[in-house]
């Protein structure tokens, strides 16, 4: 089972209001409950109405307590920072009791007999999170299978723009696909990467840190070049550093297209355009094949091969 608690709250007293995350969070449950190609991924509680600190500890530990494949708790909201550390904020908020500590929310997760544990906050100060506010504090230490994906550093405001936060929209764009693998996949780290890259140098930095023995899925993709294709990589190179000979037969603007050819054709010129194949002495396809040259595979590709041959994937 994958299970996950998706939380976005607007409703904070006077003008610490916010607009967008609801939509955040209502845009983020959407995308987690289904895989692209409609079947079922997460099974997620989306929550938006938390009024206290005591109703969100609940569900945290709640989504934490089972055995599942993976548990995740996704936050849209306030966080704020003082001299013990970080703390997401519910609307029942005070001065000396501002929310519920990050250090306290490790604490839940790390117990968690969930085989992979993921928190991912759109908050300020979200980085706090795995970082000890005071210097005896063991929440620092991330049991195996823990994964914290945050919006800012622990300096760090988060930036919401035309009701909307910036790190969610990068998400949301990540987990439909901006950030899937060949595969498909969508796992945390090339969700972290996708993000890290997108925002440059000078704006909010995005924070990741995981204790973890084998990557994860997050969601899953239409492929460009679906798996059962993917695995004609081993028969078109029977080794690594093979190169397919093409002549003019593979393209069909010519005087005798082969059907078959053609077909093998359209195949690894999808493989071109997602970087596991290349023409050896041509800039384009097309003319190794009207010139009777080659195709070899790219560093990527060698890469997949070899996933491939060994039975990896």
């Amino acid at each position: 089972m994958k299970k996950a608690l998706v939380v976005g709250i607007n409703d904070y007293p006077g003008t610490a209001r916010l607009r967008g995350c609801i939509n955040d969070a209502t845009r983020i449950a959407g995308l987690l409950s289904t895989n692209a190609d409609g079947s079922p991924n997460f099974d997620v509680m989306i929550s938006s109405d938390i009024k206290s600190k005591a109703i969100l500890r609940s569900l945290i530990l709640d989504v934490f307590k089972d055995d599942d494949e993976i548990s995740l708790f996704y936050f849209s909201g306030h966080g704020c920072i003082t001299d013990t550390g970080g703390f997401i904020m519910t609307p029942d908020f005070s001065r000396y009791d501002e929310g519920i500590s990050m250090d306290e929310i490790l604490k839940m997760v790390s117990l968690s007999p969930a085989k992979h544990k993921v928190v991912i906050l759109d908050c300020c100060y979200s980085g706090t999170m795995g970082t000890p506010g005071l210097s005896t504090n063991t929440a620092a230490f991330l049991e195996k299978g823990v994964i914290i994906l945050a919006s800012s550093r622990s300096t760090e405001a988060a930036v919401e723009i035309s009701g909307q936060g910036v790190f969610t929209s990068l998400l949301v764009d990540a987990l439909e696909g901006g950030a899937a693998d060949i595969a498909g996949e969508v796992t945390p780290g090339n969700i972290y990467s996708y993000i890290d890259k997108a925002l440059g140098a000078w704006k909010q930095r995005p924070v990741f840190k995981a204790n973890i023995m084998r990557s994860i899925s997050l969601r899953k993709v239409n492929p460009v070049v679906p798996l059962p294709e993917l695995r004609k990589l081993t028969t078109y190179f029977p080794k690594a550093e093979s190169e397919m000979p093409l002549d003019p037969s593979y393209e069909y603007t010519t005087e005798e297209p082969d059907i078959d050819h053609i077909n093998t054709f359209k195949l690894l010129r999808k493989m071109q355009l997602i970087g596991l194949i290349e023409p050896v002495n041509e800039e384009y396809m097309y003319w190794a094949a009207i010139n009777r040259k080659s195709c070899r595979l790219t560093s990527l590709g060698i890469y997949y091969w070899k996933l491939l041959a060994s039975g990896r994937l």
